[in-house]
C-alpha cells in the first residue's frame, strides 16, 4: 500500500472524528512515512511498519476523548426545517424519555459491574479479617481452660487465612477484567460513533 492510499484510507476512515483531529493525525502518519522514507526503507514497508489501517483507527480512537467525538458527530450539518423542530418539540416526550431509560441502562450496568468487583473485594476483607479474629479468639480459648474449642477455631482460622490467598488471586483477577470490560466498552462506543460514512 503506498502512503497515499494509505492516508486517504485513514482519512476515510476517521471521518466522524473533528476535522482539525483529523487534519493533524494525518499530518502526523504522512511526516512519519517520510521520516521512513529518507531513512532508506521503501514506501510500501514504511506503510506497513504503522499496522493495517484499522489498527491505527483504534490508537487514535482510543486516544481521543469520547466528548469529542459525541459533539463532532450531533453537530449538525444543515440547518433544521421549521417542521423538523416543530416535530422535535412534539415528540420530544417520548424520543427524550427513551433517551433517559438508556442512559439509566447503561449506567446501571455498569455500576452493577463495579458493584460485582467491590462485594468480592469486601467478602475478601472479611474472609481474611475471620481468619485473624478467629486466632485471636482461639488463642483466648485456650487460655481459658478450652483448648479442643480453641484449638478447632484457630484450625478453622488458618483454612479461612490460607483459602484467602485464593480468594485475592481471584478478586485481583475480576478487578482486572472489569477495567478491561470498561475500556473495551467505551472503545466500543467510541467506535460506532467513528463508523465510515455512507457515501
Amino acid at each position: 500500500m503506498t502512503k497515499k492510499e494509505f492516508l486517504c484510507e485513514l482519512e476515510e476512515a476517521l471521518s466522524g472524528i473533528p476535522k482539525e483531529e483529523r487534519e493533524e493525525r494525518l499530518n502526523f502518519y504522512g511526516e512519519m512515512i517520510d521520516d521512513r522514507i529518507e531513512e532508506g526503507i521503501s514506501e510500501e514497508e514504511a506503510v506497513s511498519d504503522l499496522g493495517t489501517v484499522d489498527e491505527v483507527v483504534w490508537q487514535i480512537i482510543d486516544e481521543i476523548p469520547l466528548t469529542k467525538i459525541a459533539k463532532e458527530k450531533m453537530k449538525p450539518k444543515r440547518k433544521l426545517k421549521a417542521w423538523e423542530i416543530v416535530l422535535l418539540a412534539v415528540g420530544s416526550p417520548l424520543w427524550l424519555s427513551l433517551l433517559i431509560a438508556a442512559f439509566a441502562v447503561i449506567f446501571s450496568l455498569y455500576v452493577s459491574l463495579w458493584a460485582v468487583a467491590v462485594s468480592l473485594w469486601a467478602a475478601f476483607g472479611s474472609v481474611v479479617a475471620s481468619g485473624f479474629g478467629g486466632i485471636i479468639g482461639g488463642g483466648i480459648l485456650v487460655v481459658g481452660g478450652e483448648v479442643p474449642s480453641g484449638i478447632a477455631l484457630i484450625a478453622a482460622a488458618l483454612v479461612c487465612l490460607g483459602l484467602s490467598v485464593f480468594f485475592f488471586f481471584g478478586c485481583k483477577a475480576l478487578t482486572k477484567g472489569s477495567v478491561v470490560l470498561a475500556k473495551k466498552t467505551v472503545l466500543g462506543i467510541k467506535k460506532a460513533f467513528v463508523k465510515k460514512e455512507e457515501a
